[in-house]
């Protein structure tokens, strides 16, 4: 089946935790072999669950079968940045890695800026590891800026911000 045909919807009561798990943990599995250890990287359902309890969680499904997921926070919590009046935060932004370049992920944070503008955002702000380069230029390139930076207790590496400004409707 085609990546055009991909629905971006919100997660429901009917979706399995432990599939929306297994996703993020492939999906972060690259990150995990070049040495971060991101959440998703070795998460278990119980904090899934707890993590798509703080905000909205989209996902992505084709042919039936989950293959991408963001989760939408606001007002958003944690780093001082992210606490700012207007900040909405992105998180467990992931692709199954067979669907990762295929324009999935784009449309998925395109649907999670126009609901953080509904919400009342004024700016969508995600973090990711310094050493991640390739993800720091794809958000660049997506209209992201570096704003800040912090150091999660959970994680190896020290993060950076970046976050873009929304556009009124």
């Amino acid at each position: 089946m085609s990546e055009e045909n991909c629905t971006i919807r919100q997660l429901n009561a009917g979706d399995s935790m432990a599939e929306l798990t297994s996703l993020l943990n492939r999906a972060y599995a690259g990150l995990a072999e070049m040495g971060f250890r991101y959440v998703a990287t070795w998460q278990d359902e119980a904090i899934t669950r707890r993590r798509v309890g703080r905000g909205e969680c989209l996902v992505a499904e084709l042919d039936g079968r989950l293959v991408g997921t963001l989760l939408l926070e606001y007002p958003a919590k944690g780093a001082e940045y992210y606490e700012r009046a207007g900040v909405a935060k992105l998180q467990q932004f992931g692709l199954e890695p067979e669907y990762q370049g295929k324009g999935i992920g784009r449309r998925m944070l395109t649907q999670a800026e126009q609901r953080a503008r509904e919400l009342g955002a004024t700016e969508l702000a995600l973090d990711t590891a310094e050493g991640a380069e390739h993800l720091i230029r794809m958000y660049e390139r997506w209209g992201y800026r570096l704003v800040a930076e912090t150091d999660w207790d959970v994680t190896n590496y020290r993060s950076v911000i970046m976050s873009k400004e929304l556009d009124r409707p």
